[in-house]
């Protein structure tokens, strides 16, 4: 199965049943202690997370799956997160892309083609509803509804 595939099983009378969907966020952190920790609480709010530990990893990885948001680190050796969601947002446009850093505001030239930065500052509870933020913009939008305006988030 590929990553971010959703799965089904069949049941006892030969019928397909659908599993609960599960939210697939590629993350991409050079720190391998922030990676795992970040992983663990993101997996324990339901959603489903891939990693790499680095941008070039992660340009590879990509083209396996599908992915309902990209949460990339800002400070990364090869490319910074801003960088690599430039390549990113080039062939998925339509995947949110959530931008963590330790500093509380970057240069907007660095947020072109970012969805939400979540800086030094912003708690856990933050990023977790602005991601389930962006992924249910997502969603509707993708069901025929409208995205609110970024000037509005």
């Amino acid at each position: 199965m590929q990553y971010g595939q959703r799965s089904s099983l069949r049941n006892r009378n030969g019928g397909l049943t659908v599993m609960k969907n599960q939210e697939t966020i590629f993350y991409v952190d050079d720190n391998p202690k922030s990676r795992r920790l970040l992983t663990s609480v993101i997996r324990s709010c339901g959603f489903e997370v891939i990693s790499a530990g680095d941008p070039i990893e992660a340009l590879s990885r990509i083209r396996k799956g599908c992915f309902d948001l990209f949460l990339l680190d800002y400070q990364m050796p090869h490319l910074t997160g801003s960088q690599l969601a430039q390549k990113l947002k080039r062939t998925y446009p339509d995947v949110p892309v959530v931008l963590i850093s330790g500093v509380a505001a970057l240069p907007p030239c660095e947020l072109v083609f970012v969805d939400a930065h979540v800086g030094r500052g912003a708690t856990l509870d933050e990023l977790l509803d602005t991601m389930r933020s962006l992924i249910h913009s997502k969603s509707t939008y993708a069901q025929g509804g409208l995205l609110p305006s970024r000037s509005a988030a």
